[in-house]
């Protein structure tokens, strides 16, 4: 059984869709072991607590040098001991020892078809405006792990979604939402969970059923 954390900053739509796919045996070999959010406003911790799974908020704020919450944090996350950490609109930046301990076992759902629209800077409705305002014709959403850069990490899963005439930026993003972050993200999971994914030579490999 996979132990996830799931690491969240805002409202968890991303989380509940995790939530949803587990509950319903679409994530099978997994659990959401716990939800960490920067935020102790955030909606997804009031989502985690309705479906009885262990969450807390632990944020920049209350500590006086980023080194210290840093240590902070990884210390919450190795308690919970996760097999796989979610980041699902986590807007804090991950801390190197993490990524170094948790080696291509962080992922990312990013909301574009990455290299485009991704980076420092792009994250929410900012990825949404950029897409609109370059006039392209098709977007979507990116799973890939997590290493040291920003969104540059092998690339698990991407699905695409076409832009309509007359979108809004809030338009865009729910679409993209609904249509890929949704699926791709819980699909993740699944692969990860079944023993189905590797990372060689720097790219995200998933292995065939045989």
């Amino acid at each position: 059984m996979l132990n996830v954390v799931v690491l969240v900053s805002g409202g968890g739509t991303n989380l509940q869709a995790v939530i949803d796919a587990v509950e319903s045996g679409r994530v099978t070999n997994a659990r959401i072991r716990g939800v960490i959010s920067n935020n102790k406003g955030a909606y997804a911790l009031e989502r985690a607590q309705k479906h009885g799974i262990d969450s807390l908020c632990i944020s920049p704020k209350e500590f006086g040098t980023r080194d210290e919450f840093n240590r902070r944090f990884l210390e919450a996350i190795d308690a919970m001991k996760p097999d796989l950490i979610v980041l699902a609109g986590f807007l804090v930046v991950i801390p190197p020892a993490m990524i170094e301990k948790y080696r291509n076992r962080i992922i990312n759902i990013h909301p574009s078809l990455i290299p485009s629209f991704c980076g420092t800077g792009y994250y929410g409705l900012k990825v949404h405006e950029a897409a609109l305002a370059r006039g392209v014709k098709v977007v979507g959403a990116t799973v890939h792990f997590v290493d040291e850069g920003t969104d540059t990490g092998p690339i698990l899963l991407q699905k695409a979604v076409e832009v309509q005439a007359g979108d809004t930026p809030q338009a865009l993003q729910r679409r993209v939402m609904e249509q890929a972050e949704w699926k791709i993200l819980p699909k993740a999971i699944d692969l990860i969970a079944n023993g189905k994914v590797a990372v060689e030579d720097g790219l995200a490999v998933i292995k065939e059923d045989k």
